[in-house]
């Protein structure tokens, strides 16, 4: 089950072109098990309407202050109480400012006062709007509060201007949500996460690299950061767009993954090497391009750095776990390299597999730990698997 699975979510939606984005916002929480309750404001039925709102939730929509949810409950005060979690999305610089200032005068801005659930707000404005002087104090204050922002992207915005104040993209909005709710056994953590392949150059075409596709371990850490982990994705090249919310630091070779995996694990409490890191290199790297001249081409190699057994040799106190991706002999191949690299934990799985294999959406691994345990995780999703592994990580060596 997922993060949002049984949630109960209030959306607001306030009056601003980008009001139609709550409805892909809307699917997306329904898509992964939670229930949610509109509140439209009379701004915003300028944009959408009631139906297409409730169509989509499958709830009636609330615009009404002096709406009865039933014959018992009033309204403003049911949905603040059943709330785990209210957004509002877009967030005028009106509904910002009337927050700010205790004002409820409306069914939104009176639930924002009666709810003690956590408060996520997407604004989306006019860029010298979202500029201006009482915005932004608006804005300083409200996170003071501890009211939660998901800061608006850059771009061209309907009015015709370019610049901040276009509505987050919905899956970053939503990758919030799924942040405040997902339960904290990572709180206070910090942990670095290697993800993908890494690419040798040969010429100025060519390289050495392998089928990693970075799915797991952007997985492992977008799971980190749900957990409330401080979270550093060290990743080779991938066709993956960039997790929300982390720091992303983007390396191409393996001595390139070794320097970043040093400096961001300094004052790591752990450090997951998911990166399928390249053995080897070409002991020389043409300057241009080697021309097919009808022969054979023997090309030399030599060993790169391996990361893994540098960060075994001087791991201290930090909690350090790899990855094996075997096609034979799984069990007895991870467990060489994890006392062979000293470390607390490896994850296993089968890549000839082509339903777990690099480029699959889904994985089955099993875990072995330094002590001789050993935990399965059946077939599921990566972000599944994911979970999974932090669950076991955490029950077995974060609580040492």
């Amino acid at each position: 089950m997922g993060v949002l699975a049984g949630k109960e979510i209030v959306l607001g939606v306030t009056g601003g072109i980008a009001a139609y984005k709550a409805c892909e916002i809307i699917r997306e929480l329904k898509g992964e098990g939670a229930n949610v309750t509109t509140i439209l404001t009379a701004s915003g039925s300028q944009f959408l309407t009631p139906l297409t709102l409730q169509t989509l939730s499958k709830n009636p929509v609330v615009m009404d202050l002096w709406n009865l949810i039933s014959e018992s409950e009033i309204g403003h005060i049911s949905l603040a109480q059943r709330a785990h979690l209210l957004l509002i999305a877009p967030a005028t610089g009106n509904i910002l400012g009337k927050i700010r200032g205790g004002i409820a005068d409306d069914m939104l801005s009176t639930v924002v006062m009666a709810t003690a659930a956590p408060v996520v707000l997407a604004p989306a404005m006019n860029t010298q709007m979202y500029a201006s002087a009482a915005v932004r104090e608006n804005v300083a204050v409200l996170r003071s509060r501890g009211f939660l922002f998901v800061e608006p992207d850059e771009g061209e915005l309907a009015c015709g201007t370019v610049g901040p104040g276009r509505l987050a993209a919905v899956g970053k909005i939503v990758e919030m949500v799924r942040i405040v709710l997902a339960e904290k056994i990572l709180k206070g953590k910090k942990v670095v996460v290697s993800a993908g392949p890494t690419a040798e150059s040969i010429d100025p075409v060519r390289f050495l690299s392998n089928r990693a596709s970075g799915k797991m371990g952007f997985a492992l850490a977008r799971a980190a950061r749900r957990f409330g982990a401080d979270v550093t994705l060290v990743s080779g090249p991938t066709a993956l767009a960039d997790p929300y919310f982390m720091k992303t630091v983007h390396v191409r070779t393996a001595e390139e993954m070794q320097t970043a995996v040093d400096r961001e694990s300094a004052d790591a409490d752990a450090i997951v090497m998911c990166a399928a890191v390249a053995d080897f290199r070409a002991a020389r790297i043409s300057p241009t391009k080697i021309k097919k001249d009808g022969g054979g081409w023997n090309l030399e190699l030599s060993p790169t750095v391996d990361i893994l057994d540098r960060l075994g040799r001087d791991k201290g106190r930090r909690v350090l776990v790899g990855f094996a991706a075997e096609t034979g002999d799984i069990e007895q191949n991870a467990i060489g390299k994890m006392r062979k690299k000293n470390l607390d934990a490896i994850v296993a799985n089968d890549v000839s597999r082509a339903d777990i294999g690099f480029e699959s959406d889904d994985n089955e691994v099993r875990i072995f730990f330094s002590d001789g345990e050993v935990r399965e995780l059946p077939l599921a999703t990566k972000e599944g698997i994911a979970v999974g592994i932090w669950l076991a990580l955490h029950g077995k060596l974060f609580a040492r």
